[in-house]
């Protein structure tokens, strides 16, 4: 009997836990070779470089991605777009949308440091830092094709120095976070002396950047008990418990 109730119990919850909306997949980083920021970036230099610019195209793609880079690089790198957008000064939008991106990389390396050891999620980190890095490339090849391809073989250094857990065991391969430091150091200088930029920290442009899978007050989708729906598999798997324990005590006085 306490079997049975346990099946059941096991089957509410998870019933529950998937009819939240998009609970089971909260924390996702999606695409890994995908950066909605970084695909915006060439879409609007391709519109501003057409004879003539065409602002208000651009206007409309920024406009798609202005919530995305307010979260993580707050509103001054917004209006520092925007502002320029207003003014019709194409070269102006286009080096603060290669700014952002490069703080973008600065972010997703920074994530990757702070989180070594989860080999699914860095590698994916890695991966959209790369992703952004394949956009400007081509204008960093055209100014120091040097440095492009330096930067190049240091995204394969540090995809490389993530090490791999391996499946069961097969195919593990040892993590080095000293070298990761190393190649991210060699990167970020490369594209702050490129883009001429004061500084490639974290919220350069603002308040501090986290993950865009984290909401501003540092709370995942998953873990914010404050949403009501996220308490309903943790009140159901209570109650379910409860009801075993009374069950069973109540059996034992009979």
């Amino acid at each position: 009997m306490i079997k049975r109730i346990f099946s059941i119990a096991f089957i509410v919850v998870l019933i529950s836990t998937l009819s939240v909306p998009d609970l089971a997949q909260a924390y996702s980083y999606g695409d890994p070779t995908e950066e909605i920021v970084a695909e915006a970036y060439v879409e609007m230099s391709a519109k501003l470089n057409e004879s003539p610019p065409k602002y208000e195209e651009a206007n409309e793609i920024f406009a798609s991605v202005s919530d995305e880079i307010q979260l993580h690089m707050g509103d001054d790198a917004v209006q520092a777009v925007q502002s320029e957008l207003d003014d019709e000064n194409k070269e102006a939008v286009i080096k603060n949308m290669q700014e952002i991106l490069v703080l973008n990389i600065s972010r997703r390396l920074e994530g990757v440091e702070q989180d070594f050891e989860e080999y699914d999620t860095t590698r994916k980190l890695v991966g959209k830092a790369d992703a952004t890095y394949k956009k400007l490339s081509p204008v960093v090849k055209q100014d120091n094709q040097d440095l492009d391809e330096t930067i190049k073989a240091e995204f394969e250094t540090l995809l490389n120095s993530l090490g791999n857990p391996g499946l069961f065991g097969v195919g593990e391969k040892e993590s080095d976070k000293e070298q990761f430091i190393k190649s991210k150091k060699i990167i970020l200088d490369g594209l702050k002396a490129q883009f001429d930029m004061k500084s490639v920290e974290i919220g350069h442009f603002g308040e501090s950047a986290t993950d865009e899978e984290t909401a501003s007050n540092g709370k995942t989708e998953w873990t914010d008990l404050g949403q009501l729906s996220n308490w309903l598999p943790l009140v159901l798997l209570v109650v379910v418990i409860a009801s075993v324990v009374i069950y069973t005590k109540r059996r034992g006085r009979s």
